[in-house]
């Protein structure tokens, strides 16, 4: 067996290893006589007994196969599935080093990347719940070994699928719309896609949660364009959704109908029913993660109870984790207006078909086909409200992003006379937020959809001070301004780009528009890091930085950043 030139074990050696540190991807960091280790779901302060993976010359991998002394900021992950699925790299480290972790990181890039010297970098917004907060889930679809149809989540760096009947990061509806759509394909006999061959026709199931409205979207990513027995599926999926309410409400079949009976004695219009011996087969087993009542015993009326108290219910049976409740300051939370109530009673909004027959890794097609109700939900962050289609980027954590959102504002300091450009506005979510404050505000976005859906937003929401593009936005950006002839300026530019960051033609043209403020959005310290330092060499200085935790339990760092135009 080849050894690295660098270490004297080979593959597969067992040897003792202290954590020191975490990488860029939530792993362990260790050293053996000055040789670097990468290990999975180990934090800083274990020790582990290590098998080797992987040797390099100048580092190796390797995986933790015996917890020898386990870290004091080492927790028992509540997801049984943490350890094999991909979703939550840090689940096994406390909520408090998660942010710690994060803020480290965001600075580290900073200093590193971006050459900025004392950095100030405000504290680190977290989360008061860091379970179950996400709007939207892509559960890839395919089979078990004995045959049986698999709905649950690509392991890491794997198309393999783990999988669990419940995710403690999605929103909890998602355990009865994954249970009705893995009965609808045992009845239906609809083939399920295999990706090396290209053929079957169920690849992935998209859904969204309206946190606000209880707005419910299903769509099922097919190789096709038709599927089969449809209607089946929709019957399951509202009375999956009524299921839940029901017991979500603390109410059973009997009381439901006692409850009815009375409502028609008084008058009163009922409801459409699904009654519970028309579920599709649905049985109690597949309801036993629902909530238990919280307060109100038959639950109507109790649609604006906050969350809290359900995902209180649904973590109830679990070791307690001892972790932080969040790091957001008082001081903050004074500067934040209050959310909308979160509801309790949910229902099927939108049923529809996307069409993928790529052979791709890509999960979404460019075309959707509505089935039932309307191709969309609308959800609230703060007071406005947004119109979410299946190809709509919209973030996946409401509760952050209602403080992502308006720490950008806060950074942009509008006065109300200010033109406004947000580059990769999606949706129009950070720019609605915007135009409250300013003069004008334009937005520009590569996908049409998401244009349509933001100027319908904006109609939504009676804002007319907002206007639309759509292209690219290091192509948009200079047509327009090389079509001023130069003259057209902003006051603020807001940029909110993916993971990738900004083209650099975009930032020249930012710098060449001469704002007096930029308002970078980011979901990657590293690339954040190298355009703040092209921005800096271009006429602008950082003036500071804060990071919004949008994933808990996850590595990725979301942070907003200011820079001033330097007069010359």
């Amino acid at each position: 067996m080849k050894k690295s030139a660098g270490c004297a074990l080979k593959k597969n050696d067992l040897f003792e290893l202290h954590i020191e540190a975490l990488g860029n991807e939530g792993e362990g960091i260790g050293r053996l006589d000055g040789f670097t280790f990468f290990v999975r779901d180990a934090v800083p302060g274990d020790i582990i007994r290590a098998r080797v993976l992987k040797l390099k010359k100048n580092y190796g991998y390797a995986r933790v196969e015996q917890l020898l002394t386990p870290s004091s900021d080492r927790v028992a992950p509540r997801c049984p599935a943490a350890g094999p699925c991909g979703g939550c790299q840090l689940q096994h480290l406390s909520y408090e080093k998660q942010l710690e972790y994060k803020h480290n990181k965001l600075r580290d890039c900073l200093e590193r990347i971006g050459g900025v010297q004392n950095v100030k970098l405000e504290p680190m917004i977290g989360m008061d719940e860091p379970f179950f907060y996400r709007n939207k889930a892509q559960f890839p679809v395919g089979r078990t070994r004995d045959g049986r149809p698999a709905i649950g989540f690509y392991a890491g760096r794997t198309h393999s699928i783990i999988e669990t009947e419940r995710c403690y990061i999605q929103a909890p509806v998602n355990e009865a719309l994954v249970a009705a759509v893995r009965e609808y394909l045992i009845e239906s006999g609809a083939q399920l896609y295999d990706e090396n061959t290209h053929t079957g026709l169920v690849r992935h199931v998209l859904t969204r949660v309206g946190f606000a409205t209880g707005e419910i979207m299903v769509c099922m990513v097919i190789n096709g364009t038709e599927l089969l027995q449809a209607e089946l599926l929709r019957q399951k999926l509202e009375c999956a959704v009524e299921r839940w309410n029901e017991r979500s409400h603390g109410e059973t079949a009997e009381t439901a109908k006692v409850l009815a009976a009375a409502e028609r004695s008084a008058g009163i219009p009922a409801s459409e029913e699904a009654g519970w011996e028309d579920c599709g087969g649905m049985s109690a087993e597949q309801g036993r993660y629902a909530p238990k009542p919280a307060g109100n015993p038959v639950g109507r009326g109790n649609g604006g109870a906050a969350f809290a108290e359900r995902y209180t219910e649904l973590s109830a049976g679990y070791a307690d984790t001892g972790e932080s409740s969040g790091a957001v300051s008082a001081e903050q939370d004074t500067k934040v207006p209050a959310d909308r109530a979160e509801v309790t009673t949910y229902r099927l909004a939108s049923f529809c078909l996307n069409i993928n027959t790529e052979k791709t890794n890509r999960i979404l097609g460019s075309r959707v086909v509505p089935l039932y109700g309307e191709p969309y939900i609308t959800d609230y962050i703060g007071p406005i409200r947004y119109r979410i289609s299946p190809l709509s980027f919209y973030q996946v954590n409401p509760r952050q992003t209602r403080r992502l959102y308006e720490l950008a504002l806060e950074y942009a300091d509008l006065k109300g006379d200010e033109t406004v450009w947000d580059l990769y506005c999606g949706i129009g979510t950070i720019s609605l937020f915007l135009a409250q404050r300013a003069k004008m505000v334009y937005g520009v976005e590569i996908v049409p959809q998401a244009i349509e859906d933001a100027r319908k937003n904006a109609e939504l929401n009676g804002i007319t001070n907002a206007e639309f593009f759509v292209g690219a936005a290091e192509e948009v950006l200079p047509q327009q301004y090389e079509k001023s002839g130069g003259g057209m300026r902003a006051d603020v530019v807001v940029v909110d780009p993916p993971r990738k960051g900004c083209d650099e033609a975009l930032l020249q043209t930012i710098a060449a528009m001469q704002p007096e403020r930029v308002v970078y959005v980011s979901c990657d310290p590293a690339t954040l890091a190298r355009d703040v330092k092209f921005l800096g060499e271009n006429g602008y200085e950082f003036v500071k930085a804060r990071g919004v935790d949008q994933f808990g339990q996850g590595g990725h760092v979301e942070c907003v950043v200011l820079m001033s135009r330097v007069e010359k």
